[in-house]
């Protein structure tokens, strides 16, 4: 089972650099567009100097792993080194391709998003592909107080602030600003989307039946509290139970199996951590 996991969590972490390198060497840098972070770095750097953006990329991120190295130790160098190795080549390999298209509105819109949906991907399975994400890091292991969130974006701007000076028209800062805005909400969505769930209060005079039950066809815990109705006044239980969406169904079939006058409430959890559900690295 734990074998199976690791190769699920491989497989993704490959569609998901995939999917980035594709935006990058077929969207992003043949239109010129600079969202940001280390990606944005190797474009300038491309036409700056003419160095391959694979290469530049690599150099980068090995920089910051370097640094990564120092301050954070082997363990966060570990998860990460990886993935970038596999970026780096993939990069390379899609810079052989023609671009997709030559409309630069096009290539921000699409190009972010395929970005924006490889780097959640990427995330979801505890991974990075490094650049703005270990350059935040760093900053923060200096400064603790700020907040990730705002050197993240602080670093971002800074990127495409530079595009500005290297491409010298205000166009490209707009397109690598839209294309920051597009690929940062695609990465919450994408985020979102892998952790819906629901959280489910059930109200029943039969709770340790349909516990024992519930825990021995699935893989949920229950969670059970003694409640008294305040009008009949009368002692109820209250299992709560954590849920994927695609088991909401099953869950609610069982239960009115054992008790037909069971109260159901489902309410929908934003974020639910811990064993069988999404954990944040």
């Amino acid at each position: 089972m734990m074998l199976c996991k690791k190769m699920k969590s491989s497989v993704l972490v490959f569609v998901g650099i995939t999917l980035v390198a594709i935006a990058i060497s077929m969207f992003l840098v043949p239109n010129k567009i600079v969202n940001g972070g280390a990606s944005g770095l190797a474009t300038i750097i491309y036409y700056t100097i003419g160095i391959k953006p694979s290469i530049s990329n690599a150099i980068i991120n090995g920089i910051l792993l370097l640094f990564s190295l120092i301050c954070f130790g082997k363990k966060f160098v570990a998860k990460t080194v990886t993935s970038i190795v596999g970026l780096t080549l993939l990069i390379e390999v899609f810079s052989y391709f023609p671009p997709v298209t030559d409309n630069v509105l096009l290539a921000s819109i699409f190009g972010a998003v395929l970005y924006g949906m490889g780097i959640g991907i990427v995330l979801s399975q505890g991974s990075t592909t490094g650049g703005t994400d270990i350059m935040g890091r760093l900053i923060q292991h200096k400064k603790p107080y700020w907040k990730i969130g705002k050197i993240l974006l602080g670093v971002d701007f800074f990127v495409i602030f530079l595009s500005l000076i290297t491409f010298k028209t205000t166009e490209a800062v707009l397109y690598g600003i839209l294309a920051l805005f597009l690929s940062t909400n695609a990465i919450d969505w994408l985020m979102k989307s892998l952790n819906i769930s629901k959280l489910a209060f059930v109200i029943t005079d039969k709770g340790q039946e349909i516990s024992d039950f519930l825990i021995s066809t699935s893989p949920r815990g229950v969670t059970i509290l003694e409640a008294t109705g305040g009008y009949t006044h009368e002692d109820r239980q209250v299992l709560i139970c954590a849920l994927k969406e695609s088991e909401v169904t099953e869950f609610q079939r069982k239960i009115l199996a054992i008790d037909e006058d069971a109260f159901i409430i489902y309410s929908e959890s934003q974020q639910i951590v811990g064993n069988g559900f999404y954990i944040y690295s």
